[in-house]
């Protein structure tokens, strides 16, 4: 089988070798999974740089999610054989690859209706927005949520997630064709702020309140401008730093406004409560089943294109996510 391994740290071009590699076995409770779509992360960048929080020696197999067909079992594993999942590989085994062998846990039985394209595309971004807005932040109907990136991955499941949750909906991004974007996923408001400083804009929007919750994946100044236009007893989650720069945020500029700044690694769910990974999956197949969720899927390429499709993300030149198809897939 073929397989994408990063066997040095630099851009995914440079880092990413196409290698021929035999079929792994699946042991205790893992699944043998025929990949037949995966979704690109901004994190995979970050893995192929050698910039993200984990640091798996060399070679490795990027790739965070997947989905496609059970083709054997692990002795203690019991799925049937022939079901259709969504994934999440573990480091150094990730996705970027045309079979994979996945711990059962880390598999979700998706429904014979659901695009597998889109399941590959619903785990990570979807789960790290549903935690985000309900877990942490505690979004409440009613309430304003300010959403940066608006039209990336995490961004996109904000803004549908928010919607669904009964918010006004801000996003930002940094272009107009990624703001029509924006708009079509439901935001009410929509700001380039590339254009101009955001902040005043979301003061106007909310009367001078500002937003009660705040999704920034992006850091940098976009945080530090965040916290100009953030309300009172507001909450800002910190998902990453797209920008490459790290936010300085002042602690007594915290108590001025009773406001709280939060952090949120998905990852540590699975180590912390991985029941509440359960109850996310199944909240998420439920707002897709009624329709209030649907992946922005706005590149659909083949599984060689992979390090030009990396690229691509890496350099902002895409919306919502971008899924890889398997030649056999």
């Amino acid at each position: 089988m073929k397989q994408w391994q990063v066997t040095q740290l630099a851009s995914p071009y440079q880092a990413l070798s196409l290698s021929e590699v035999a079929l792994p076995v699946p042991q205790g409770d893992e699944l043998l999974v025929k990949v037949e779509a995966v979704a690109l992360n901004f994190s995979d960048v970050l893995l192929c740089r050698g910039t993200y929080q984990e640091h798996p020696p060399l070679p490795f197999v990027a790739g965070r999610e997947c989905a496609g067909t059970v083709v054997s079992l692990g002795p203690d594993a019991s799925f049937p054989i022939g079901s259709r999942v969504a994934c999440e590989p573990v480091l150094p085994h990730g996705a970027f690859s045309e079979y994979v062998t996945v711990a059962q846990p880390r598999c979700m039985l998706i429904p014979d209706d659901m695009l597998l394209d889109d399941a590959a595309a619903l785990l990570l971004t979807y789960q790290t927005a549903f935690t985000a807005l309900t877990r942490r932040a505690h979004l409440a109907a009613g309430e304003t949520l300010l959403v940066h990136g608006g039209a990336g991955g995490v961004g996109s499941a904000a803004i549908q997630m928010g919607r669904a949750l009964g918010a006004q909906v801000i996003a930002t991004a940094g272009s107009d064709r990624k703001l029509d974007h924006c708009r079509q996923l439901g935001a009410d408001h929509v700001i380039n702020y590339r254009a101009a400083p955001f902040a005043p804009h979301v003061r106007e929007i909310t009367g001078g309140v500002g937003a009660d919750v705040i999704i920034d994946p992006i850091g940098g100044r976009v945080l530090e401008q965040s916290l100009r236009c953030i309300a009172f007893e507001g909450r800002l989650v910190s998902l990453g730093f797209a920008s490459g720069q790290l936010p300085t945020i002042a602690v007594n500029h915290i108590f001025v406004k009773n406001y709280s700044v939060l952090g949120l690694h998905w990852g540590l769910y699975e180590r912390w409560d991985p029941q509440w990974i359960v109850k996310c999956r199944q909240q998420l197949l439920q707002l897709y089943r009624e329709g209030a969720i649907r992946p922005l899927i706005s590149v659909v390429g083949w599984f060689d294109e992979l390090p030009e499709r990396l690229e691509q993300l890496a350099q902002g030149a895409t919306e919502g996510k971008v899924v890889l198809r398997t030649r056999g897939g």
